[in-house]
Parts: structure tokens; sequence; C-alpha cells
């Protein structure tokens, strides 16, 4: 039998058991499909899958726009003096 090395790595429970979960429906475990991930990187000598930034739609672009022009100083943030205030401005947003 080949000789093994051990990798540890730390992800979240629920996203262990998830995994776990999809890779059981193929009869695999988390360590064989880690296993097939590492040859098929070798193999492609890179990752075997396009790496991209997620998409977003309009409304979400638009808004991820508006947070980095506003930590830019782009465009000012609001401020209220008052939970009502704020819910004052955004009833009158509700309204355009």
């Amino acid at each position: 039998m080949a000789k093994t090395a051990n990798i540890n790595l730390r992800i979240e429970p629920q996203v262990k058991r998830d995994a776990e979960a999809i890779f059981e429906s193929f009869g695999i475990s988390v360590t064989d499909a880690i296993n097939i991930f590492l040859h098929q990187s070798i193999m492609e000598q890179g990752f075997p899958f396009a790496i991209q930034r997620p998409r977003y739609n309009a409304e979400t672009e638009a808004a991820l726009q508006e947070a980095r022009d506003i930590l830019s100083g782009k465009i000012p943030a609001k401020s209220y003096g008052s939970a009502r205030e704020l819910f004052a401005d955004l009833d009158l947003e509700a309204e355009e």
C-alpha cells in the first residue's frame, strides 16, 4: 500500500455536513473527494474549474457600488438623530 500524508483543515460544521451528504450520494468520502480535487488540480496545473467573482443582480451591484462610493467619500453617508428620522427617510424613499 502507498504511503499517505495527512492534511488537516478547519471548516464550518454545516459545510462539512453538506459536503458529506453530497459525496455520500456519489458513494465516496470527503477524503476521496479531496483526493480527486488534488489529482485534477495536478493534471490541470491549476484549479480544475474556473474561479470567478460572484455575479449579482443589478440591484445588488448598485448597492455594492453605493457602499464603495460612501467608503471612498464620493458620496456622503447619511446620518440620523433618531430611529424615527431614519424610518421617515426610508418611507420617503419607498414612495419614490
